[in-house]
């Protein structure tokens, strides 16, 4: 990557907004199509149509009941949340990595799902409503980000950065993940329990209509501040000193940052899980195909997320004859590609 910009064409003089924008989008509609199609209970392209329109204009379909029910209510709420869950992770991903100018962050990576997750599995334990599961994920995945990015400065300044805030990572990540533990130890083994252990696989097969928009909202409330300063979370890669020089409060603004990719982490493990890996894979992919300006990074980080997650659930479901769990389908793919990124980091993160 280095020597190249965003505006330079890829090989073959093939645009980048082609392989960055359009190619995700149409990749988005033709999975959307595919997901309706397979599995179980497949719907072709005409009947999902024939569904459609009879729900939007009135009148009847002509299909048995069966197709309305699958589509409404089992495919559709599910390819919505694959496609909004990997759209956030994505862009909190490409965030967390602009912000600390380090290739290898990731929610993952720095405690963030580990914590998430831990205050949805504490909010199970005490039997709380969902939106105290979701408020309570929020807080402690902002306590992990806390704690890591703490530890980084204090013991920066002694040994390697990159190597610090990893460790810390992934430090805060075990103590939260031992935290989990000792919880469905003591959890109810036949209500609490199988509800906690649906965090820690991940997966979208529980996911109701109405399930949603509790997600959809702090989603949103986490992605606008993030695409309209964008341009100055771009000044946000350069150095403190540097960025300060050009007018920056970048104290403030690196806080509403974190607070706004955690709050996005937060809520999509609190309706899929934990769900890793996205928020580092797909960030790398597209800024192999866009360039590392987070202008353009973020919506084809959000575009290819989507993609990326809606393609890894089509998988797990129709793979084998029992449902494959999100985050070991995500484990199996981003392990590899964790090794190959570590291996090149030093070259490409310019």
């Amino acid at each position: 990557m280095a020597g190249m910009t965003a505006e330079a064409p890829l090989a073959g003089g093939v645009p980048r907004w082609v392989v960055g924008y359009l190619l995700p989008a149409l990749g988005i509609v033709a999975l959307v199509l595919l997901s309706f199609a397979i599995g179980k209970f497949p719907v072709a392209p005409g009947e999902l149509v024939q569904v459609v329109a009879a729900k939007l204009f009135g009148g009847a379909h002509g299909l048995p009941d069966t197709y309305e029910a699958v589509v409404w209510r089992i495919r559709l709420p599910r390819i919505a949340t694959a496609c909004l869950v990997g759209a956030g992770l994505a862009a909190a991903g490409a965030t967390y990595q602009g912000l600390f100018r380090n290739p290898l962050v990731s929610p993952d990576i720095l405690g963030v799902s580990s914590g998430a997750g831990f205050g949805a599995a504490l909010a199970i334990l005490m039997s709380l409503p969902v939106v105290a599961v979701q408020g309570m994920a929020f807080v402690f995945g902002l306590v992990a980000v806390a704690v890591v990015y703490a530890i980084a400065q204090l013991a920066g300044g002694r040994h390697e950065p990159l190597l610090v805030l990893v460790l810390a990572g992934v430090v805060v990540g075990a103590l939260f993940s031992a935290a989990i533990s000792l919880i469905k130890y003591v959890a109810d083994p036949y209500d609490q329990l199988p509800a906690i252990e649906f965090w820690l696989l991940g997966g979208l097969s529980g996911v109701r209509l109405m399930d949603i928009l509790p997600v959809l909202l702090p989603v949103l409330i986490g992605l606008v501040p993030l695409v309209l300063l964008r341009w100055r979370l771009n000044v946000l890669s350069l150095e403190d000193e540097e960025a300060r020089a050009l007018g920056l409060r970048t104290g403030p603004l690196r806080a509403l940052a974190i607070a706004c990719a955690t709050l996005m982490t937060a809520a999509a493990v609190s309706i899929a899980g934990m769900v890793g890996w996205v928020g580092l894979i797909v960030p790398h992919i597209a800024r192999m195909l866009v360039g590392p300006s987070f202008v353009r990074l973020l919506p084809a980080a959000m575009l290819i997320g989507a993609a990326y997650l809606l393609a890894v659930d089509n998988i797990a479901r129709t793979a084998a004859v029992i449902e494959i769990p999100l985050g070991v389908l995500n484990a199996f793919l981003g392990a590899p590609f964790f090794l190959f990124v570590l291996a090149r980091a030093r070259r490409s993160w310019q």
